[in-house]
């Protein structure tokens, strides 16, 4: 699998960040964030991702001396977040441990990684533990900030069928102690798909005698049922991070969207309809306050409220991504410049070449790439006051929720200590995000909405 999800919108409204790019704020432009693909190598077996061990391809790892110059011009350029991702970055840990020591030493803040977890695959012995250690080790001896680990379902059996590596749950569940105690607190990322709670597949009912809305209603219960059951199982295995990875199936007429990082796919278990995403983005939405006093959640609610919105054909509340104008995507295989990693059409070319001071003001909302879109959503109502104060406060009228729920993300942020994955939770300061919190939250979980 294609792991470099992690991070996501949360960091990237670090305080500190805020101040340190004020001055951008002013000029429309947000701080940056660059997303490196180290290599399309991977060892998996999921269905949801194009460079899964058996599609037969040429498969590429980025030269060194490259990622460097990549690195440099970043750091030159002010970007304060780098993710390392794949194919499956630690498959080549010794070129990975080099390029996180030299961004940190170029004064990147924010840096991460992610992986499948295949070398977390439970054998029993000495040697586990041994491996495992050494690895934690070498992680908690550079300036990493996130690491996250992918688990697909809250059954064992499932997430290790879809991945194809067995005993990797047992293992993780063993290893986070030993990560934890050298300050390292990994996030658990999910990938969006219909078999999040077990071998039943999530799906629609066909019956046309079935009046839609019960169709509806159907669908939205088992998914918030099974985004209940994904929470309750990792914090029972010990994660005290967690994040969601929306579907990435995009409009196939739409000829601009030409992936250049294959991590989507077609296949059903992760492929939904528009209407569908609008009823899956809604259940997690309702599923997500039950449990944020338990486990620090990175998904906005502001951000999932206004994609919900946005595929149940109601108004349209989302802002465009910022792909392209202050984040960016480069290839394994060319090394090349794109404003996000589908936007394939899209070759800016090499990045220490690439001029950010003129940035493209492309309107973009053709995927729901959570890593782009979600942070684009947060930046987005302070440079829109910043922009037309007036035309803000319009906005926030037509519907006052979502201005309440960006509110009260920027809050249980700060009470998350900003997602930051070298430091235990706050959980006192969490406890107020509670389920008694939703009590007054003035959107409140309603099927009705459907």
């Amino acid at each position: 699998m294609a792991d470099f999800y992690g991070l996501k919108g949360g960091l990237l409204m670090n305080q500190s960040l805020l101040v340190s790019g004020f001055g951008l704020l002013f000029k429309n432009r947000v701080p940056g964030q660059l997303v490196i693909q180290m290599t399309d190598q991977c060892n998996a077996l999921c269905p949801q991702c194009g460079m899964r061990v058996i599609e037969k391809f040429d498969r590429s790892t980025i030269a060194e001396d490259i990622a460097k110059r990549i690195i440099d011009s970043a750091a030159a350029k002010g970007v304060e977040a780098i993710s390392f991702t794949g194919g499956e970055p630690f498959l080549e840990i010794e070129l990975l441990m080099e390029l996180i020591d030299y961004a940190g030493k170029a004064g990147i803040r924010f840096i991460r990684t992610g992986t499948n977890g295949f070398f977390f695959r439970y054998m029993g012995g000495a040697y586990f533990e041994d491996r495992i250690k050494k690895i934690a080790d070498l992680l908690a001896g550079t300036k990493l900030r996130n690491l996250w680990i992918s688990i697909d379902s809250s059954d064992p059996d499932m997430h290790e069928s879809i991945r194809g590596l067995p005993g990797v749950v047992k293992g993780i569940e063993k290893s986070l102690p030993i990560f934890h105690e050298r300050g390292i607190y990994p996030s658990a990322n999910l990938g969006i798909n219909r078999a999040i709670a077990g071998r039943k597949i999530i799906s629609r009912v066909k019956n046309v005698e079935i009046p839609e809305g019960a169709r509806n209603h159907d669908f939205y219960d088992r998914f918030v049922d099974a985004f209940s059951r994904y929470y309750s199982f990792i914090i029972d295995i010990g994660f005290t991070m967690v994040n969601a990875c929306y579907p990435m199936s995009t409009v196939e007429s739409d000829r601009s969207i030409k992936s250049v990082y294959a991590a989507d796919s077609k296949a059903h278990m992760i492929n939904f309809s528009p209407d569908e995403k609008g009823i899956v983005f809604k259940a997690l939405l309702d599923a997500i306050p039950a449990f944020r006093h338990r486990i620090r959640i990175f998904s906005p609610r502001a951000s999932l409220y206004s994609l919900w919105n946005c595929y149940s054909n109601t108004i349209d509340h989302s802002y465009p991504c910022r792909g392209g104008m202050d984040f960016f995507f480069v290839d394994a295989k060319e090394n090349n410049t794109y404003p996000c990693g589908y936007r394939g059409n899209d070759d800016l070319g090499k990045y220490w070449e690439l001029d950010i001071r003129q940035p493209s003001d492309i309107q973009c909302r053709k995927c729901d790439w959570e890593c782009f879109r979600d942070p684009s959503e947060l930046f987005g109502p302070i440079l829109h006051v910043l922009k037309s104060p007036l035309g803000f406060v319009k906005k926030m009228l037509k519907d006052k929720a979502v201005f309440k729920l960006w509110v009260d993300d920027l809050q249980y942020y700060s009470a998350c200590g900003l997602f930051d994955g070298r430091k235990p939770p706050d959980y006192p300061r969490m406890r107020r995000f509670g389920p008694h919190a939703c009590m007054n939250d003035e959107f409140k979980p309603r099927r009705s909405d459907l």
